[in-house]
Parts: C-alpha cells; structure tokens; sequence
C-alpha cells in the first residue's frame, strides 16, 4: 500500500508539471533545458548526476523550478538531448506522458522507484508481512511454466469437486437422520432437567414431535406409546411458553394439537389496544380526529363495529387524555363488544346485566337503548361495583340502577326484564396476551 501511495503521488507530480508546462517560460529555463536537468536534486544516500548524464529513462516533464523534486527511477539515464525532444513531444501531446508513469507499473522492471523522499518504494522492510507473503506467492506462480499453471489448476478443480461431493454425502446423511423422530432417554431428560433449557433444541423436538402424532401410525419409533410423547410434548411446552403443568394438561384436553400450538403462538404476540366510541357524547369520526390531533395512531376497528377504534401507538396515555376523562370513550376488548351486539338491546326496554362489572357492557347497552328505557346492573361484588358507578358517571348513562345480589336469586329480587345478559366470571385465560401471571396462578 506505502507503494502504491507513492506511485500515485507521482502521478500527481506529473499532472502539476504538464500544467507547469503550458504556461509560459520562466527566466531559468532560457535555454530550452529544464532547471531540474541543469541542477539535478541529490537523493538520499546517493550521488549528484552531472549535467552531461542528461535525464533520465523518464525525465521530469517541464520542471522549471529548482525546488521541483524529481520523480524519475534512480538509475538508467539518457543523453541530455533526449531532454529537449522530450520536453517538445509533452508539449504536442498533452496528457499523454502521463500514462508513460501508468505504464511502468506494467512493463515489468524492476527498476527501484524512489519517493519525494529519496526513499526506495520496493524496500522489503516497508510491506506488511502479508504483503510480503502475498507478493513471494506472486512470483512463485509467474515462474511456474504453462504446463505446470495446468496441472495446479487440474489438482484444484479435483480438490473442489472432492469436497462438493462430500458435503452432499452429509447432507443427504442429516437428511435421513433427521426424517424419523426419536423420543431422548430417560437420562438425557434427566440431564436436561438438571440444566437450564436449550429453547431452540426445545422448539425443534415439539415440531418434531407434533409431526409424528399426527401421523402416529407411520413415524412413531418402534416399541414407543402414544402417551409417552404426549407427555414430553406436555413437557417441552410448559418449558418453552412457561406454562403451569396444570393449565397445559387442561389447554391439551380442550385444543388438537394443531390449534393447541396456534393457541400458545398467539398468546405471546400482544392483542391491539381498542376502544368504543360513546355515542351518547360524541360521535366515532370526531373522536378520531381528536385523538389524531393528539399524536394517536388509530383506524377503524372493522366493518363489522361502528363505534370501535383500533390504537397502534400514541405518545400520550391513551387513559388520561380529555376526551378519556369527558367521558368520550371507553377503553375495552374488541370481542366484549360481540355479546352486546348478539343482545340486541332495544330502545324502551327491561334489561338485566347479572354480572355488570366494570361496566363496560352496561354502559354499551344504554348507549345502543340512547338513555331509554331501564338497565338494571347486578353485581355480586361490592368491591367491584365501585368501578361500574365512576365509569356510568363518566359516560353519562342515566338509565341504570345498580344492584348488589347473587345472581341465582333473580327473578324472586326483580323480575320482567325483556333481555338479560349474564357474562359470567370465567378462568381468564383468554387474557394471558395481558397479563403472562395467568400461566403460572392457576
């Protein structure tokens, strides 16, 4: 590289000079000879050229400026007329000379260039060793004949092919190892359990695994029941989502093999933020627009809801902006909006909502009846329906009274209601996208 930096600011010297040369003369060079040939500059270590040596192999071009270093190879010379022909021959042809310094790369001499230093540009001790190595590998090859070039590259292309059919050999290998699947011992499971979980080496063995159960018959190992990989199935996956043995035995009851794997998948991607529009304050598309305003990324929640939002992101907290607070919207599940909507509620009616809690239901409710008609909200928490009074207060529903019974004493407490939704209190395990404890607590 040190090399070929000075070659190219040779090359540099060179171009300065040509311009040098299509300005006019200066006072030292009246003779037609350059001030370099006149009073050549000393080089490290070496000895003053005279005069009648004349320039160089390749002389300075147009040098008219003592101070002008020189930039031709240390040896070889020519007669001193060649100095003027030459200077003549770069004022006709321009830029031309400059591919003679382009050329020397390439002729092959090994002539030692000297830098604007006085210092040797093929010195061994300046090359990086890899250089070095590089350049004793490059001589070697050029010395070796036609026919030997052949041979080495004959033994090479014998060398690749050799080592192509062996990497398919051994992939045609792990390709039968891999087509059938083979339960781990009893003390490599031990092993396993001794050490924390290889959760790559565990998400492979439950495909593998699941693929055998589903076509039992053909790929199950010989000797081997169907139970004992059920159970390591039941294993790996409480390892690798983190369930409760409990849970996941009940979740393999309830789900094929395939749906049980999606089902698992889906709980650990996060649901979307939704929330409901309050028609009985505001309308969907100016709420929209407010929350827009406010740095909110939303759209509609579907063709099928005509007052749900879906939110991506917001730079604000999406439970404290002022239109959370003025009552505007609530936030809630896109799938609690599907048992209002099979409800049904219509205007001037007897609704019971047995288990009414947060309120979300009942406040959707009286939205779709527009204040009319009686809502009757029934909790069996008392704690509970603390929530239910503030968000009804907030949203402005004046058509609920709310109750604290045990549901199972309808209708001896009130009765002759037209519909009645009862969302009963369920395992909530439909929420784990939210709250992950729910794998563990139950």
């Amino acid at each position: 590289r040190a090399a070929k930096r000075r070659m190219g600011s040779g090359k540099t010297q060179a171009r300065k000079n040509l311009l040098q040369l299509k300005k006019p003369k200066d006072v030292g060079g009246m003779d037609g000879t350059s001030a370099a040939a006149e009073q050549p500059s000393p080089q490290k270590g070496g000895k003053r050229r005279r005069p009648e040596e004349g320039a160089s192999r390749h002389p300075p071009l147009g040098c008219s400026d003592s101070r002008s270093l020189s930039l031709t190879p240390a040896k070889r010379s020519q007669p001193a007329g060649d100095n003027e022909e030459r200077l003549k021959s770069s004022e006709s042809e321009g830029d031309g000379d400059v591919d003679a310094w382009e050329s020397m790369e390439d002729d092959g001499s090994n002539e030692e260039m000297m830098d604007d230093y006085g210092a040797s540009s093929s010195e061994e001790e300046e090359l990086l060793p890899i250089e070095q190595a590089a350049r004793k590998q490059k001589s070697g090859r050029e010395g070796l004949s036609e026919d030997d070039s052949e041979e080495e590259e004959e033994r090479v292309s014998s060398q690749s092919k050799g080592q192509e059919e062996e990497e398919d050999t051994d992939l045609q290998l792990n390709m039968e190892i891999d087509e059938q699947f083979v339960l781990p011992s009893g003390e490599e499971i031990e092993r396993e359990t001794a050490e924390p979980p290889d959760l790559h080496l565990v998400h492979q063995r439950i495909k593998d695994n699941v693929e055998v159960l589903q076509d039992f018959r053909v790929k199950r190992e010989a000797g081997r029941a169907r139970q004992e990989y059920l159970a390591l199935l039941r294993q790996d996956l409480a390892a690798y989502y983190s369930y409760s043995d409990f849970l996941l035995k009940k979740l393999m009851e309830l789900f094929p093999l395939s749906e049980l794997v999606n089902f698992l998948e889906s709980n650990e991607v996060p649901r979307p933020m939704t929330l409901r529009t309050n028609t009985l304050k505001t309308r969907r598309r100016d709420l929209a627009q407010a929350l827009i305003n406010r740095g909110v990324n939303l759209d509609p929640l579907g063709k099928w809801s005509k007052t749900g939002l879906v939110v991506y992101d917001s730079s604000v907290p999406i439970g404290a902006t002022p239109e959370y607070l003025a009552g505007h919207y609530m936030l809630q599940g896109a799938s609690s909006l599907l048992p209002v909507m099979a409800l049904a509620p219509q205007e001037n009616e007897r609704i019971l909502d047995m288990c009414c809690a947060p309120g979300g239901k009942t406040s959707y409710i009286a939205q779709l009846m527009k204040n009319t008609g009686v809502i009757l909200a029934n909790d069996s928490s008392a704690e509970r329906l603390r929530s239910v009074v503030g968000n009804l207060h907030r949203l402005g529903v004046t058509n609920a009274v709310l109750s604290h019974c045990d549901g199972r004493q309808f209708p001896k407490v009130l009765g002759g209601f037209d519909r009645v939704l009862l969302d009963a209190p369920c395992s909530g395990t439909g929420v784990i996208s939210k709250d992950p404890a729910v794998k563990t607590n139950k």
